[in-house]
């Protein structure tokens, strides 16, 4: 029996932003070069406090041509708007910084993509690695082995954008990312789940297909976990609060939902888990300090 090969991949351009991660960054960049199909180009937006010794004189590997961009600036939402502007093509793939990919994860992210045509989102599976640090752990993954397809008001938050490709119409229509939100950024978090939900009002569909599948390595200790809890909590404050509206009460009864969950879970904890506790207290206040001050100073803007 014949099988037919794979239909060859249409020039992609891959983007990954990073801040001050050198060891993490290139080792990204060695297990995407060493997959099974590489991409036309990968665009590398880095912030950093210096140059990279590695990258930021490459400029070619086989077939895949290499962008290296030094900015003066922090926040990844900004990072990914300099790498999307900077990208060639106009299918666009995202990762993050400290990923592992499995060798056949590009072209399954890049067919599910073609598959599903322009007005859709591809999002992969994100496999927590095995710890690199005592108690070391991996935040935002996803292991649902089963395809999912979303639309409309969904009532959950299921883009990862560091395992995602898109057409490059996606951003001429809905708009960049919003560089208030996400790492480095005055509201540290929740940056892609403004875009996804700008995505879905747009009608666009966000597929998930976990045999694009990435690893999330493990190296942040137990003593970051207070600390991120409370910028997930800010970050996703502020993203509620930017979408608010006394006419359309959707995002309110998200906000409210989200704020009962964490508040139960603090509550069933109380007695025998002090981490939990502490986290669950750090997201909660988070979330109204985000809530906050988006609405004191950036509702305007908005």
């Amino acid at each position: 029996m014949n099988v037919d090969p794979p239909i060859k991949l249409p020039p992609t351009s891959l983007t990954i932003c990073s801040r001050n991660r050198p060891k993490l960054l290139i080792e990204t960049v060695e297990s995407i070069l060493q997959g099974d199909e590489t991409p036309a180009e990968i665009v590398i937006v880095d912030q950093s406090d210096q140059p990279h010794p590695t990258l930021a004189s490459m400029t070619q590997r086989g077939s895949c041509a290499i962008q290296y961009l030094r900015i003066d600036s922090a926040g990844v939402g900004r990072a990914r708007n300099a790498s999307i502007k900077a990208a060639r093509h106009d299918i666009l793939a995202l990762i993050d910084d400290d990923m592992f990919v499995a060798p056949d994860w590009f072209g399954a992210l890049i067919r599910a993509l073609i598959a599903a045509g322009p007005h859709s989102i591809v999002t992969g599976q994100v496999r927590p690695a095995e710890a690199e640090v005592p108690g070391g752990f991996a935040p935002s993954t996803k292991v649902d082995e089963q395809i999912a397809v979303y639309q409309g008001r969904i009532g959950q938050d299921v883009l990862f954008t560091g395992n995602m490709a898109m057409y490059r119409s996606a951003i001429d229509q809905i708009g960049a990312f919003d560089e208030r939100l996400g790492v480095g950024a005055r509201f540290p978090a929740a940056y892609d789940n403004d875009f996804g939900y700008r995505l879905l009002e747009a009608g666009y569909r966000i597929i998930y297909v976990p045999q694009a599948t990435v690893y999330h390595r493990a190296w942040r200790t137990e003593r970051d976990y207070p600390r991120l809890r409370w910028n997930y909590g800010r970050g996703r404050g502020a993203y509620y609060a930017k979408h608010l509206s006394m006419r359309d009460r959707y995002m309110l009864s998200r906000m409210l939902a989200d704020a009962r969950a964490h508040t139960s879970q603090l509550l069933q904890h109380v007695r025998h888990d002090r981490g939990r506790i502490r986290s669950d207290t750090m997201y909660l206040l988070g979330l109204l300090s985000g809530v906050t001050e988006w609405l004191l100073t950036q509702r305007r803007a908005s």
